[in-house]
């Protein structure tokens, strides 16, 4: 990797004639933070602990975090990703994705005689018990997310009758409610804040009654991810963002970048992925990584691009993040033998 600089603008005095694109020093703009959140953290730990506490295999539902290189390397462990708790043969364990399951999951695992571990996200989990607390309380709740997503269908599934998607501003028109006075939004955790905030707006209008969370449901990570890629954008000319296609997070970050006006953004999972033809005519490039992405994917980034002449990495830091989340207290237990006891009964 290059070296790191924090260069000071040159005065107006001093400030020489601007050069061509061909002659100025190339760069990259590194984000900080970046890559792993807490919640993910937790989740692969959780199933590397498991891995050596209980011995292959440990059954996951789902991925565990929407990264191809983290599941593949799981897998090599000895993780096996199935779509459904229906797959995995009575008494074995499985674990619940970071995304979050609804009951109806847990009941299916219960059923089929399996030992759980949930890693579900602390901050999905919140989302989860809010959803709980206003569908007792009669409320009509409005969940704001794209629907399809692992962590949308999770929470869905938590108040069913209750709740009704609002996947954007343009779903807005087609809401209905029973009581205009009892109406309560939520929102995916890993949305852009800026989109969320606009869905907000559009049904405060039709709903000026709608009430607000106790606390913002768009998780730090995401937030602080995506006010780095603002600042990048203003600096960069071209945006590399590490992360899957099915990471929502990830792609909300490449999103942000372009509505801050950063002339071009793109969406890899490894450095291998980057076409060089981007980097034509640019000497500023800004990196980052989605909330699921360890960080020796964005070091392989930064090898290849200084390997092409961009080897000064100025960090760009827009926030400290120190958040830790305990592992799943089911790891604090025999889930072999339990899951044992189960196929017994």
């Amino acid at each position: 990797m290059g070296r790191m600089t924090a260069t000071p603008a040159p005065t107006p005095e001093s400030a020489p004639a601007t050069p061509s694109a061909a002659d100025r020093p190339k760069r990259v703009l590194l984000a900080a933070p970046r890559g792993y959140c807490a919640g993910v953290d937790r989740a692969v730990i959780a199933v590397e602990k498991a891995l050596e506490q209980y011995g292959a295999p440990v059954y996951v539902r789902h991925e565990i975090v929407h990264n191809k290189y983290v599941v593949q390397t799981l897998e090599r462990k000895g993780a096996i990703f199935v779509d459904q708790a229906t797959e995995v043969p009575p008494g074995n364990i499985v674990m619940f994705s970071a995304h979050g399951v609804a009951p109806t999951v847990h009941e299916e695992a219960r059923r089929g005689r399996l030992a759980t571990i949930d890693a579900t996200c602390p901050l999905v989990t919140k989302v989860h018990k809010e959803a709980v607390r206003y569908a007792n309380e009669d409320f009509d709740i409005l969940l704001i997310g794209h629907e399809g997503h692992e962590e949308v269908i999770g929470t869905s599934g938590e108040a069913p009758d209750h709740i009704q998607l609002v996947d954007g501003p343009e779903d807005v028109a087609k809401v209905e409610v029973r009581d205009p006075s009892k109406v309560v939004w939520l929102s995916q955790t890993t949305l852009s804040v800026d989109e969320t905030m606009e869905t907000v707006d559009a049904l405060k209008d039709k709903f000026p009654q709608l009430l607000s969370p106790p606390s913002d449901d768009i998780c730090y990570a995401t937030q602080n991810r995506q006010t780095a890629i603002k600042e990048l954008a203003g600096q960069a000319e071209l945006v590399i963002v590490v992360g899957s296609k099915n990471s929502s997070n990830s792609i909300r970050m490449v999103e942000v970048a372009k509505q801050a006006g950063v002339p071009a953004a793109y969406l890899v999972d490894f450095a291998s992925e980057i076409d060089e033809a981007w980097l034509e005519g640019v000497t500023s490039v800004g990196l980052s990584s989605g909330a699921s992405v360890p960080d020796v994917l964005v070091q392989e980034v930064l090898e290849w691009l200084a390997q092409r002449g961009y080897a000064d990495v100025e960090l760009v830091k827009t926030a400290d993040e120190h958040l830790t989340f305990s592992l799943p207290k089911e790891l604090r237990r025999d889930l072999r033998a339990e899951a044992a006891e189960l196929v017994g009964e």
